[in-house]
């Protein structure tokens, strides 16, 4: 009876064959065991839209498949295919260190089982499990989730670079709140040119966290406004107290305080002053 192979290449010796041969045909044997369980291979997948076969050696090493981690490489120009034979079964690390923004799919050969693909933009690392169904007709390329999927898990998580929500929210449950905490000194730093508050059309409130004052100022000598609808007069600036408290208004220095409203037809600029006690004794137009 003569030899048969493995999936990926292990040589099945019969009986009483290969004499004088068996030693190094098993020293082949475990050097494709070795290949299997820790070897690393780059296979170019570099061209146009294309379906590439890895290849299989019965009986020797160095076959594409036979390795536990494959990296694919090359520029692409179009969507890629890379497949297995149907009775493959193993684990396998994918690296896509590709160029180009296409997809790269891993399947097996034929059927409709499971396959996984990195996305155009997903040049990273992947863990496998080619299951190999037991009748081949739909074999599934199974993913193994890899890392923390849930930061539950882990009790001081710390970020490797920018977190991109991709379109999503950061939400809380049970009407918790959500809490930006800095270190020490440190500031929460918003860094975009329109700040929003509030959701759909609910009044919005911006506090301070306690019985602290809350300071609303500038980062340098630019103009502090407040106005309504985005500046297009419409709504009613009103500055209110609790508990009978006073409203004050203090300019630094020589600086007055100026109401200003032009009437129609004119460039007129109202003055409010007081006695210095409070009292409002005059009102100058054209100031």
């Amino acid at each position: 009876m003569a030899s048969t192979f493995s999936p990926l290449g292990i040589e099945l010796q019969a009986t009483g064959e290969n004499a004088g041969t068996w030693g190094t045909k098993t020293n082949t044997n475990l050097e494709l065991v070795e290949q299997i369980s820790g070897g690393f291979v780059q296979k170019s997948i570099a061209g146009g839209a294309q379906t590439t076969a890895l290849s299989v050696s019965d009986g020797a090493t160095g076959a594409e498949l036979a390795h536990r981690m494959i990296e694919f490489t090359g520029t692409i120009s179009g969507n890629q295919i890379v497949t297995i034979p149907n009775d493959v079964q193993t684990f396998y690390f994918l690296r896509n260190s590709t160029s180009g923004s296409h997809t790269v799919q891993f399947k097996y050969a034929t059927g409709s089982g499971d396959s996984l693909t990195f996305s155009a933009t997903d040049k990273g690392d992947k863990l496998v499990f080619a299951s190999a169904n037991p009748d081949a007709t739909n074999p599934k390329i199974l993913t193994i989730a890899t890392g923390l999927t849930d930061v539950v898990s882990d009790t001081s998580p710390q970020l490797g670079g920018d977190l991109d929500v991709n379109g999503n929210d950061i939400v809380s449950t049970s009407n918790a709140d959500i809490d930006i905490v800095p270190n020490g000194t440190g500031d929460v730093v918003l860094g975009a040119d329109t700040v929003k508050v509030g959701d759909s059309g609910a009044a919005a409130t911006l506090t301070s966290n306690g019985a602290g004052a809350l300071t609303v100022t500038t980062g340098g000598a630019a103009d502090l406004i407040l106005n309504t609808n985005s500046g297009t007069n419409a709504g009613t600036v009103t500055l209110t107290d609790a508990a009978n408290g006073d409203i004050t208004i203090a300019p630094n220095g020589t600086g007055r305080t100026k109401v200003t409203n032009a009437s129609p037809g004119t460039s007129s600029t109202q003055v409010v002053t007081t006695d210095g006690k409070g009292i409002v004794f005059s009102m100058v137009f054209g100031y």
